[in-house]
C-alpha cells in the first residue's frame, strides 16, 4: 500500500512487534488490494474496526462475488473459534463432558469418523475445526483461491457452485460449538462473546445467506424460539 506521499506501508507484523501494536496500518479499500486473499484482509480489516459493527462486517462490496465472500467469512470464523476452543479446554474436558450437547436435549454427533459417532465435546470440537480446515483450504474444492492472478483482476476469483453448497454442513457443525459453550460454558461464553460478538455474526451471517435454518439456530441472539429437543447426525 502506498501513501501519498509515495512511501509504501507494509501490512506484515515485523519480527519484535509489541503486542499493542499489532495489525496497527492504516485501512485500504478492498480494491487496492492487489492480493488474491484481498477478501480475507478486507473482512479482518473490518472486524479489527470494530467487531460489534455486525451489519457493516457482513454487508458485501458491490460486484465482490457472493461464494467468495461466504467462504471468505466462514474461513475467517473457523479461525476465530479456535480462541474459544482454546478457552473451552480450561473446563471442558472428556471427563466433563462426555458427550458433545446443548442443553440435555441435543447431542450431536461427529462426522470426523467413518461413521457419526458421539465425541466428548472438546473432541467434537477439535475434530469439526480441523475437518473444517481441510476442507475450506483444499485446492480440491476451492481452487481458484490459490491460481496467480494479475492485479486488476483479483475482484474476479470466483468458486464453484457445487463447492459453495458445502458451506452449510459447515456452517451447521462448527456452530454446535457455540450451542455447547452457551449452554454448558456460560461464563466462557460470555466473556468470549463479549470481546470478539463472533456468534452474533454468525448467526446474522447465517441468517443473511440462509445457510441454516432458524430452528437450528439454538442460542438465543435475535432469533425466534428455540428448536425442539431431539438428536443431530453430523
Amino acid at each position: 500500500m502506498k501513501m501519498a506521499d509515495g512511501s509504501t506501508i507494509l501490512r506484515r507484523n515485523r519480527p519484535g512487534t509489541k503486542s499493542k501494536d499489532f495489525c496497527r496500518w492504516p485501512d485500504e479499500p478492498l480494491e487496492e488490494m492487489d492480493s488474491t486473499l484481498a477478501v480475507q484482509q478486507f473482512i479482518q480489516q473490518l472486524i479489527k474496526r470494530d467487531p460489534s459493527n455486525v451489519e457493516l462486517i457482513l454487508t458485501m462490496p458491490e460486484a465482490q462475488d457472493e461464494g467468495v465472500w461466504k467462504y471468505e467469512h466462514l474461513r475467517q470464523f473457523c479461525m476465530e473459534l479456535n480462541g474459544l476452543a482454546v478457552r473451552l479446554q480450561k473446563e471442558c474436558s472428556p471427563a466433563t463432558c462426555t458427550q458433545m450437547t446443548a442443553t440435555d436435549q441435543w447431542i450431536f454427533l461427529c462426522a470426523a469418523h467413518k461413521t457419526p459417532k458421539e465425541c466428548p465435546a472438546i473432541d467434537y470440537t477439535r475434530h469439526t475445526l480441523d475437518g473444517a480446515a481441510c476442507l475450506l483450504n483444499s485446492n480440491k474444492y476451492f481452487p481458484s483461491r490459490y491460481t496467480s492472478i494479475q492485479p486488476n483482476d483479483i475482484r474476479r476469483v470466483s468458486i464453484k457452485e457445487s463447492s459453495v453448497t458445502k458451506l452449510g454442513s459447515v456452517c451447521r457443525r462448527v456452530y454446535r460449538i457455540f450451542s455447547h459453550a452457551y449452554f454448558h460454558h456460560r461464563r466462557i461464553f460470555d466473556e468470549f462473546e463479549t470481546e470478539t460478538y463472533l456468534c452474533h455474526r454468525f448467526t446474522h451471517f447465517v441468517t443473511k445467506y440462509n445457510l441454516m435454518s432458524k430452528e437450528n439456530l439454538i442460542v438465543p441472539i435475535n432469533v425466534g424460539e428455540n428448536a425442539a429437543p431431539g438428536e443431530s447426525e453430523a
